[in-house]
């Protein structure tokens, strides 16, 4: 009998021990929890390891434990835990092979991942095995340097806060990038270069470039004078044109002159869905950015809206070679103008976001995007990138150094294999060549010897200044148009001796009137003032257009034009777009009036022409107007 109770009393003892060592072991797991609520993440990890220490056999501890290193970017001693929690917890092989294999493949470690995969990979949940096995194989393939190691930027870049989003213009003296403030908004900073190439000077770039709400992404046009930001926190009255996070664009005139204040871009492109992250292309006529409106392939897709005409074009998703039903984010155009970078965590890739590159074919569709490699591309994550003009050097963000989401910038020497065709640039201004007065908002457009229109835009507002991007060893056409003016055809021999240096390339351009010859004969008879961003016709204004055109309701041997004109608020590029709007708005309401056989040509030519000064109200608003005229 006595040795029953022994045994008993032997059973009890060791009962009393395990509950014992539960309560302490749930004591330090609510501890750990109260410290990870209050952002203390080293004493939360502390008590967490304590209560399994105390119940190795509890899995809720293993998976806070390594969740939170898995999370803080700490993937070997997650990888240790959930072994751990394999081996000690009642159906622990199976119950962590997910998380386990996961953290393997997180850690370089993919061989043991594919073993963990191999044994315990079950049909229920076959795609989401198949596609860590996948990753876990292009980790094996694709694991060793393609390239020398990323360098973090110098202090003066990189600070103890999260750095993002670097952009540069063509000189590449300047890195804009986006910095967070008071631990809350991220700001725009720009850093220059001094004589010695040293960054330098780094300073907010301020109101109204920045602004109380939060400024996400940025690019900066090629030329330096546009730059494109994402801004969240925004309403409008219709809840269309703008809402939640949206696309502005802000002017400067020079380099060293003051921003204007960032316009939307109204429903064309914002939504009430995400619109941000832009980058543009060399000749800024291209929006490249990231939605998350419907009709997409999931997440977060990179669309592509054109400005032609006078008008920014529905945009277009980019399609399956590019977009994937996980998130593509931080597009960027290189200044070749075929070589789109971006980030994507739907891509199979080393872990985290990953880098990718595509190249644009010869009839606009993408090649498959390719993944830039390790170490540029690490199981952290990495996003956000920009490329110098000579296609060698890649700056990007990652927060490989710092704690999960940290970021800052680095610098790295592309692959050779994916380095884009070298650029240079050309630049220069138009000018009167008989009073040698500058010719602002000049059309431009650069060809090649097949008639192929590569870009198209105008000189700038400033100081009729222009820089375009273009790949070396090709001969282009730059053809040159402005009212009033003789068009011009030059043509360049675009070769290496430019890879250093760009070529500067002024264009002279004569008089139409230069021998006071008049092939054609133009009569105003009306025009239509409109105020600021009003692209609606009164019916005040109806009845003026319908009587100025009664008198020739009898004639048939001329043509209608109507010219558009704005004044110079805001920037070119949207006072373009106002003014095209303006125009085909007034050429409908001259055709609705009914004259047949009559052609109606309509354009919008923003800013130029003016008749008035723009330094007071009522000259701007004489410059806002709409000319019609009788072309015989």
């Amino acid at each position: 009998m006595r040795p029953k109770i022994l045994l008993l009393f032997c059973c009890l003892c060791i009962c009393s021990s395990l509950l014992a060592q539960s309560k302490k072991a749930g004591k330090f797991y609510g501890k750990a929890l109260k410290y990870k609520a209050a952002k203390k993440p080293g004493k939360a990890i502390k008590k967490m390891a304590k209560s399994i220490n105390k119940d190795p056999r509890s899995p809720e501890a293993y998976s806070e434990l390594g969740e939170w290193y898995f999370d803080a970017h700490k993937f070997t001693q997650a990888a240790e835990v959930f072994k751990n929690a394999s081996a000690h917890c009642q159906n622990g092989a199976l119950r962590f092979a997910k998380p386990y294999a996961r953290t393997l493949i997180y850690a370089g470690q993919a061989d043991k991942a594919l073993s963990v995969i191999n044994s315990l990979a079950t049909i229920r949940d076959s795609v989401e095995w198949n596609k860590m096995r996948q990753q876990a194989i292009f980790v094996k393939q694709y694991g060793r340097p393609v390239c020398q190691p990323p360098v973090a930027m110098s202090a003066r870049i990189n600070s103890p806060v999260p750095e993002l989003f670097p952009s540069m213009a063509v000189d590449t003296a300047t890195i804009y990038f986006t910095r967070r403030v008071n631990n809350e908004n991220d700001d725009y900073f720009a850093v220059s270069k001094d004589t010695c190439s040293e960054w330098y000077n780094t300073r907010n770039l301020g109101y109204p470039a920045n602004s109380p709400e939060q400024e996400l992404a940025q690019c900066i046009s090629p030329d330096g004078h546009y730059l494109f930001v994402t801004r969240c926190g925004n309403r409008s009255e219709d809840g269309f044109a703008e809402g939640g996070c949206d696309i502005f664009m802000a002017y400067r005139v020079a380099n060293d002159s003051d921003w204007t204040t960032p316009q939307p871009f109204g429903f064309t492109i914002n939504t009430p869905d995400f619109e941000g992250m832009p980058t543009v292309s060399p000749d800024t006529r291209e929006l490249y950015f990231v939605s998350d409106r419907k009709g997409g392939y999931g997440g977060y897709d990179i669309y592509v809206s054109r400005f032609e005409e006078g008008l920014w074009q529905p945009p277009v998703n980019l399609g399956p070679a590019i977009n994937t039903a996980g998130n593509e984010t931080a597009p960027y155009m290189n200044m070749d103008n075929k070589t789109l970078f971006f980030t994507s965590d739907g891509h199979t890739g080393f872990g985290g976001t990953d880098i990718f590159v595509s190249q644009r074919k010869t009839d606009g569709s993408w090649q498959v995007a390719q993944n830039i490699g390790y170490p540029i591309n690490t199981a952290y994550d990495e996003k956000s990138s920009c490329m110098a003009l000579d296609g060698k050097k890649l700056y990007f963000a990652s927060d490989r150094n710092g704690p999960a989401g940290n970021y800052d910038i680095f610098e790295a020497y592309m692959p050779y294999d994916l380095r884009p065709d070298p650029v240079s640039y050309i630049a220069g201004y138009v000018y009167d060549s008989l009073n040698k007065s500058k010719l602002t908002s000049a059309s431009i457009y650069i060809c090649t010897r097949r008639d192929d229109t590569l870009y198209q835009f105008k000189s700038n507002r400033g100081d009729a200044s222009f820089i375009v991007t273009l790949p070396l060893n090709n001969t282009y056409i730059i053809h040159t148009g402005y009212m009033g003016h003789l068009d011009v055809n030059d043509t360049v021999v675009f070769d290496k001796q430019y890879t250093q240096e760009p070529m500067i390339h002024n264009i002279a351009m004569l008089p139409s009137n230069w021998e006071e010859i008049r092939a054609i004969s133009d009569t105003l008879i009306a025009t239509v003032h409109f105020e600021a961003n009003v692209t609606e016709l009164s019916e005040l204004d109806k009845g003026i257009l319908k009587e100025a055109l009664s008198p020739w309701q009898q004639h048939r041997n001329y043509t209608i034009t109507v010219n558009a004109y704005t004044d110079n608020s805001g920037n070119p590029m949207l006072n373009e777009e106002l003014s095209t709007r303006r125009a085909s708005i007034v050429a409908k309401e001259v055709a609705d009036i009914g004259i047949e056989g009559i052609a109606i040509l309509s354009k919008g030519w923003g800013e130029i022409n003016t008749v008035a000064t723009n330094e007071t109200e009522e000259g701007r608003r004489a410059n806002r107007r709409v000319e019609i005229r009788i072309r015989r």
